[in-house]
Order: structure tokens, then C-alpha cells, then sequence
């Protein structure tokens, strides 16, 4: 099996890698021959968020890929981030570890059934949350993300027409806190859909004095538990700030790394979910290893590829959404 046959079965290509090479080496001197970059998202493994050169949330991570001047932007995250890189640097090579890191709530709004969707609402504006593919954005008006989809809805005239997907748990919240009523496509994520309150209420019975942070992906029973409902970088600026030493986090597991190296002398646990597991991690982000990166990096691929009519749609809608998060300060 040659290695564009193997990336199509397996999702990468699987090398086998000397045990004693210094992965952590090779990959800065890789990055500095082929003025490559990497972006991290925070869920993913403490490994891969140590040698990335930036980390962040989504809307922080489509800041620095339509900003880099870097060949080759290297994505650790899942597929439609990468997809947001190509669109926003078309003339770039950007790299993916694991082709099948995926994403539950982007399947759960495939673009055709959205088109029709949208169809019955012809006088609505579309704003679509990021976490969604490279299709999809094409069909929007705008795009958000957690850290500014509030900001985006107040944005607009109050008789303007709205529909929002695919998550209808980030929809629900945006409307409660916009007053907005807003047409909600039924998507989600299945990870911040599998908290379970009963257990995050016993866990909160062990520690009484503990802040649960929550991400607005999640349910309405969770978010009610919640002291504070934010993205993953408003999560993490939370409990920064917060002269508090105890805290209960209600999203992805990955973001504790960054959490408890920017606060080492706070607890964070991980909300429990209504599984046997005792964490709550991304399997779809969980598919990137330093392994594989340092194997995409010195491949040069997976690659992702946008066809040209895509990108030249859904470039509008994330630019609206850079240039109405630049001018709001975000």
C-alpha cells in the first residue's frame, strides 16, 4: 500500500518511528525548514497544545490562519478547522495529522438537507456556528463561534430574520441571552450533549465551594448548574481571573492542560458524563498524536483541499464574522 492509498484507508500515513527520536526536536527543525506553523485547538492532547506555536479556540484559531505568513499551517484540530484555514488561506498548504478527525455536530447538518432547510425561510438570515464543513459555510450569511455568536445576533437590526445551526444547544443560549428568536437547525455535539446533571450535582456535593464552568454547547439542564457559560477561551480567562481555587469544567477534557498550566495552584475536574468513562474527551480530536504530526509534517500531508467555487462562498461569511469580531474588540 503506497502512502496516498494508506491516508485514504487510515486517515494518515503510519510510519513506523524510531522510539529514541526526539519528536519534540524534529518537529521545531521541520517547522523551521519548511516555515511551517502549527495551530492547536484547546482539546487537543497536552502533547501537541506544548509544540504548538499558537493555541486557542475557534475563533481565535481562524484569527491566526487568515493572519500567518508562514507555507504551511499545520492543523491540530478536527477536519472543518483545517477546511477554515484553506478557505481563509487559499494559497497556502495546510496540513491535517489525522484526516478522520471529524466532527459529530458538522455530520449532524449535511448541506443538502440545510439548503432545503433554509428554503422554507427565504426572508431569513443565515448564521452558521464554525463547527460545521467548508459546504455549509457556502450556504451562510455569516459565520460565529462560541466566543462571538451573542455579539454577532446583537449585531443585526432586531427585525431581521434569523436562522442558526447546526447546534441547537449554542442556538438556544444565543436566543435566551439575545432575546432574539431565532430558528434553531437540530444539530449538536455529542460530546458536551453527554454530561449528566445528576452526576455533576453529587460531584459538586464533594466539592461544595467549586465554580462549574460550562460550555454553551452543552444542554439547558447543565447550563442551569452553571456559575459561568462561555467559550473555551472565556472558560479558561474565567478561571484565571477568578480568585477562586476550585472548579468544575463542563466541556472538552483537553482544555484542563492549559487550565491547570496557567493556574497550577488550582483544582480543575472534569464534569462527569453519563458514561462508565471518568473524563469527557473528543474522539474525533483524540485521532492527532505527536506522531502523526511530526509524520504529516514531514510528508506534507494529509492535505486538505477545497474546491475553488467553495471558497470563493464561504470566504464571505468568515470574513463578515473577522471583520464584525475586529470591530467589536474581540
Amino acid at each position: 500500500m503506497d502512502i496516498f492509498e494508506e491516508i485514504k484507508v487510515k486517515g494518515f500515513a503510519d510510519e513506523y518511528i524510531d522510539p529514541s527520536l526526539d519528536l519534540f526536536a524534529e518537529i521545531e527543525k521541520l517547522k523551521k525548514e519548511k516555515n511551517a506553523v502549527i495551530l492547536a485547538h484547546y482539546y487537543q492532547e497536552g502533547d501537541i497544545q506544548d509544540i504548538a506555536d499558537y493555541i486557542g479556540d475557534s475563533l481565535g484559531l481562524s484569527q491566526q490562519a487568515a493572519k500567518t505568513d508562514a507555507d504551511i499551517i499545520v492543523f491540530a484540530g478536527v477536519h472543518f478547522m483545517a477546511e477554515t484555514a484553506k478557505i481563509l488561506s487559499p494559497n497556502k498548504k495546510v496540513l491535517l495529522p489525522d484526516m478522520k478527525a471529524g466532527c459529530s455536530l458538522a455530520d449532524s447538518c449535511p448541506p443538502h438537507l440545510f439548503r432545503k432547510f433554509k428554503e422554507n425561510y427565504p426572508d431569513h438570515l443565515v448564521i452558521t456556528y464554525v463547527n460545521c464543513t467548508a459546504e455549509l459555510k457556502a450556504l451562510s450569511d455569516i459565520v460565529c463561534t462560541s466566543s462571538n455568536a451573542v455579539q454577532i445576533v446583537e449585531s443585526l437590526p432586531e427585525e431581521q430574520k434569523i436562522i442558526f445551526g447546526p447546534d441547537r444547544n449554542l442556538g438556544a443560549w444565543v436566543a435566551k441571552k439575545t432575546g432574539r428568536d431565532l430558528v434553531l437547525w437540530n444539530g449538536a455535539c455529542m460530546v458536551h450533549e453527554i454530561f449528566s446533571r445528576e452526576k455533576i450535582t453529587k460531584l459538586k456535593e464533594r466539592y461544595p465551594n467549586a465554580k462549574i464552568l460550562a460550555h454553551p454547547e452543552c444542554e439547558e439542564v447543565i447550563l442551569q448548574l452553571a456559575d459561568y457559560i462561555g467559550s473555551t477561551t472565556g472558560i479558561l480567562k474565567y478561571a484565571t481571573n477568578s480568585p477562586e481555587k476550585e472548579f468544575i469544567v463542563a466541556t472538552e477534557a483537553g482544555i484542563l492542560h492549559q487550565m491547570q498550566k496557567d493556574n497550577p495552584d488550582k483544582t480543575f475536574i472534569p464534569a462527569p458524563p453519563n458514561n462508565t468513562c471518568a473524563c469527557n474527551d473528543c474522539p474525533h480530536m483524540k485521532r492527532n498524536t505527536l506522531e502523526k504530526l511530526y509524520l504529516c509534517l514531514k510528508n506534507e500531508m494529509p492535505e486538505i483541499e477545497v474546491p475553488a467555487h467553495i471558497i470563493e462562498k464561504a470566504v464571505k461569511p468568515i470574513e463578515r464574522m473577522l471583520e464584525i469580531s475586529a470591530s467589536l474588540g474581540l
